[in-house]
């Protein structure tokens, strides 16, 4: 297997379910899978410090996390975590309302530098995360590219099938386009159908109505582009291929395994197996 390859780390978001009911079993069956690092969402009565210390003790590493999430009045807990859990990559991320006109992308941009000066002079990394939102157009632009022009000095941990946005968009594409500032690639797939949702008046909840046909799918058996995803990327900047997985018809833990061998089996990625 080529030392250029990139590593395979696995986001745990992918599994809070299952992590709910026994974190520790969760983190032995992904290394026993061969991810060679994870990206918490969540301790599940973990301290962090206990949590590096069974990731490490399982043969794999905290690759960068989601927890806790970097935000305007929390930079020094994420600094302080960070610390502890060893890791200089942490994540952020907004809503569809922060990117919904211009001036809200403008004022997104000012207090994600304001973040960002923040965790970097603690030595961090900030690496935003992304969904749909993000890249869809507006004034006949994709927001992202707006947002980036106006934060110049941030980094992205690019979720390459939000990022697609169902199909308007080419996933290759938006990496070539952010790659150089994405030292993290969330690897997922989907068959690119976008979820419709109805307000439940009775129980005040969202509910989507095609969710069988949105569900997304194990890496490689969807309709992203993930071998010209990885092909893609910029291999002096991206260090991880991070697997995530939101939602499936089937079992998580069958799809990050096929996940997993995929990747391995096409010599897209490294990992411990």
């Amino acid at each position: 297997m080529s030392n250029t390859l990139k590593p395979i780390s696995v986001q745990l978001y992918t599994l809070r379910d299952e992590a709910a009911k026994d974190f520790p079993a969760v983190l032995r069956r992904l290394a026993e899978i061969g991810y060679k690092g994870v990206e918490p969402a969540g301790f599940f009565n973990f301290t962090p410090k206990d949590f590096r210390a069974y990731v490490e003790d399982l043969g794999m590493v905290v690759s960068s996390t989601h927890s806790p999430w970097a935000r305007i009045d929390n930079t020094q807990e994420v600094i302080d975590i960070c610390g502890i859990l060893g890791v200089d990559m942490v994540a952020g991320g907004y809503g569809t309302k922060e990117f919904a006109t211009l001036e809200d992308i403008r004022r997104t941009a000012d207090e994600v530098a304001e973040i960002n000066a923040k965790l970097k002079a603690g030595g961090l990394t900030l690496t935003l995360h992304n969904h749909a939102w993000e890249f869809e157009k507006i004034d006949g632009r994709i927001k992202y590219d707006i947002f980036a022009e106006l934060c110049p000095d941030v980094h992205f941990e690019l979720d390459t099938y939000w990022a697609a946005n169902f199909g308007e968009n080419d996933a290759a594409e938006m990496v070539r386009r952010f790659g150089d500032r994405s030292p993290l690639l969330h690897i997922k797939d989907g068959p690119f159908v976008r979820p419709e949702s109805r307000y439940n008046e009775e129980t005040s909840q969202l509910e989507v109505l095609n969710a069988d046909d949105a569900a997304l799918l194990p890496v490689g058996s969807g309709k992203n582009d993930i071998k010209g995803i990885i092909a893609a990327m910029n291999p002096a900047v991206t260090q991880w291929l991070v697997v995530e997985q939101d939602n499936s018809k089937t079992d998580m833990f069958e799809c990050v395994e096929s996940s997993y061998r995929y990747l391995i089996s096409n010599g897209l990625a490294a990992g411990n197996r």
